[in-house]
């Protein structure tokens, strides 16, 4: 009986994926048209039936949007209350109500982590590793697949870490840095290649452990240390087929990196938050620091993060207050700051990392 059902099961499931996602439409021509559905329609796409919620959830529903330039961005945050109780919300900035959501699920092995590295790869944000009060640090790494909206553990880093930073560069994780229980930790950065699912480590004696941020600008990762490091200048790794090492730059861009950062069209912003909002850009060209705006803290209340979509640049200050304007516009308004603000939860929750998933 038990051997009859099975193979009825299987029989039904043969004949589910067998059947057309549109009836009387080749599959090809009806994920063209499924896949020109704006982003916040998904969730009603999965609960059509399961080969939709298959195909919703699926690489190849998200390369195709991504090679037909249908995927749209979300901004997800990273947030920590009073308690020392981490949270993930997600927004989508082109929603009309344009509101935070609050993400239900986050593991509770990682929900009291403080120091994790927080990055995204392709339609996944991963959770890497960090540390607790009493908690040694950790190796392991947590993902959420956005769009099936799921949360698991995966392939754990090389060298347990917390406090370190984290890009993405080349389609490959850096988890650069850091505090560790391995004597080398604080001189070594780990890469995740999701190809082999894996990570390697590499050891630099230059890489410090006191980081504070880090940015990818012109293809390289560069990293602001803190000032109480002995060696408080930022470096940039430099990628080539036969060697990877952390070198000075110019100590011009680090005397004004004094806030998060952020990249938009190649040209560095930067949030400097140590007397009143002012967003700062530097120029290559003439190697200065230019004032753009100065903002205020009635819209969004440091300490702030620094996120951009295309030309928009959205400032996330406490409580997740935002603060959205485009830089060409208002680089070329004066004074006036052309922009909108979203309001703020009435949580006042700091704001730890903020990342982009476009899907």
């Amino acid at each position: 009986m038990e051997c009859i059902q099975s193979t009825s099961q299987v029989a039904a499931g043969n004949e589910l994926a067998q059947m057309p996602l549109i009836p009387g439409l080749p599959d090809d021509i009806a994920i063209s048209c499924l896949a020109r559905l704006p982003r916040k329609f998904h969730t009603v796409l999965k609960c059509v039936s399961k080969r939709w919620r298959d195909l919703v959830c699926s690489d190849e529903w998200y390369s195709y949007r991504r090679k037909h330039k249908l995927d749209e961005a979300w901004i997800y945050a990273l947030c920590r209350d009073k308690q020392e109780r981490s949270f993930c919300y997600v927004l989508d900035p082109n929603s009309s109500q344009r509101c935070w959501k609050h993400i239900q699920g986050i593991p509770p092995q990682i929900s009291k982590r403080k120091g994790m590295g927080f990055e995204t790869l392709g339609k996944k944000i991963y959770f890497l590793g960090g540390c607790g009060w009493v908690e040694e640090p950790t190796d392991e790494v947590y993902c959420y697949d956005v769009s099936a909206n799921t949360w698991n553990e995966t392939t754990s880093l090389s060298i347990a870490r917390c406090y370190f930073a984290c890009e993405v560069l080349d389609e490959k994780i850096y988890a650069i840095g850091g505090l560790g229980t391995d004597l080398s930790g604080p001189n070594s950065w780990d890469t995740y290649d999701p190809s082999i699912n894996g990570w390697i480590s590499h050891v630099d004696p230059n890489l410090v452990p006191d980081i504070e941020d880090s940015v990818v600008l012109d293809g390289q990762i560069y990293i602001r240390c803190g000032g109480s490091s002995l060696l408080s200048h930022v470096y940039a790794i430099v990628y080539e087929p036969s060697r990877g090492s952390w070198q000075h730059v110019d100590a011009d861009i680090a005397s004004g990196w004094k806030g998060p950062a952020v990249v938009i069209d190649g040209t560095l912003y930067v949030l400097d938050q140590s007397s009143g909002l002012r967003l700062m850009k530097w120029q290559k060209e003439s190697k200065d620091w230019v004032v753009v705006k100065r903002l205020s803290q009635l819209l969004t209340q440091p300490p702030c993060r620094l996120v951009a979509i295309g030309k928009r640049l959205f400032v996330i200050g406490k409580g997740l207050s935002t603060l959205v304007f485009d830089v060409d516009q208002s680089e070329n308004a004066g004074r006036i700051m052309v922009g909108s603000s979203i309001s703020k939860l009435t949580s006042d929750y700091d704001v730890i990392s903020c990342k982009v998933v476009a899907l």
